[in-house]
């Protein structure tokens, strides 16, 4: 996969005027950043719409879903987009799939209690699909699951090209790189502010926790990682905050992206925060030349 070693997750990408963020896409790409990831979710724009704005507004970066949710479109309409994107822009597509979250989807109708046999028989009318169609990909889209607990890691080594894990501290990549083994991509988000006074960077980071902390998957694998009650009240506790908002100077977040590498992480996706755009790309700017980001790479 072309995904470089560093790339970048912006929620805003869904979210910001288009304009905006075809600059702030072209803007990412000239720094050298190897993919643009992005999420879906109520409020944001179609995941594959949103590919289409990205692809057109740059000329070599990756774009990655980050995640696709299988509750919005159909196996048929998820495998021919991909495909589709393959063909239009050879090697600049990856598509990330996921559950998405319990409250998320029964909001959309759907009956969430078998999260993982959902996404296996997904897979299953993908790939069935997937031999059908008359157009090919060549070389063929990269697919990642969401994958953070135990048995939907082994379904990405088993069925997929590996993981986008989200919302994890390197602990945690260590123990997906072990579960993948060694020839599966592993790709994990990582929060990160530029600010080293310690109460004006938690407050950052708390405001963009909140959210996650309300959802069970993300508490179970932090509790999986051993983390307790105490830790999710008041909006996390510091040991909690520091674990997954890598805060501090340019040296600071460096080591923490370093870390996930040395975990066995390929490719670590950066979420700036907060999460304007213009504010993003400057914090990417900076930290570029210590994450070994240069144009052209």
């Amino acid at each position: 996969m072309g995904i470089g070693r560093i790339g970048v997750w912006h929620p805003m990408f869904g979210r910001d005027r288009a304009p905006a963020v075809r600059r702030a896409a072209a803007e990412i790409e000239k720094l050298g950043y190897g993919t643009l990831w992005y999420g879906e979710a109520s409020g944001t724009r179609e995941a594959f719409s949103l590919a289409g704005i990205l692809l057109a507004a740059t000329e070599n970066v990756t774009v990655a879903t980050g995640i696709a949710n299988i509750w919005v479109r159909d196996a048929t309409a998820m495998a021919a987009g991909a495909r589709a994107y393959g063909e239009a822009y050879p090697g600049r597509f990856a598509l990330g799939v996921g559950v998405s979250h319990a409250p998320l989807v029964s909001q959309r109708g759907h009956d969430y209690a078998r999260p993982l046999a959902a996404m296996s028989a997904y897979l299953d009318a993908m790939d069935a699909v997937a031999r059908d169609l008359p157009f090919t990909d060549d070389p063929p889209v990269p697919r990642l699951l969401a994958a953070l607990r135990p048995r939907m890691l082994e379904l990405a080594r088993d069925r997929a090209d590996g993981a986008h894990p989200y919302f994890v501290p390197p602990e945690h990549t260590a123990l997906a790189r072990e579960t993948l083994g060694p020839d599966r991509i592993l790709a994990p988000e990582q929060a990160v502010v530029l600010e080293s006074d310690p109460a004006r960077a938690r407050e950052i980071a708390r405001a963009h926790m909140a959210g996650y902390l309300r959802l069970p998957n993300y508490v179970g694998n932090l509790r999986h990682l051993g983390y307790r009650d105490e830790d999710f009240t008041g909006g996390g506790s510091d040991r909690l905050v520091d674990a997954i908002v890598a805060w501090g100077d340019v040296e600071t977040v460096a080591r923490r992206v370093g870390a996930h590498l040395d975990a066995g992480a390929d490719h670590v996706a950066l979420q700036p925060l907060p999460s304007d755009l213009l504010g993003g790309v400057a914090q990417l700017a900076e930290l570029a030349p210590a994450l070994g980001v240069r144009p052209g790479e």
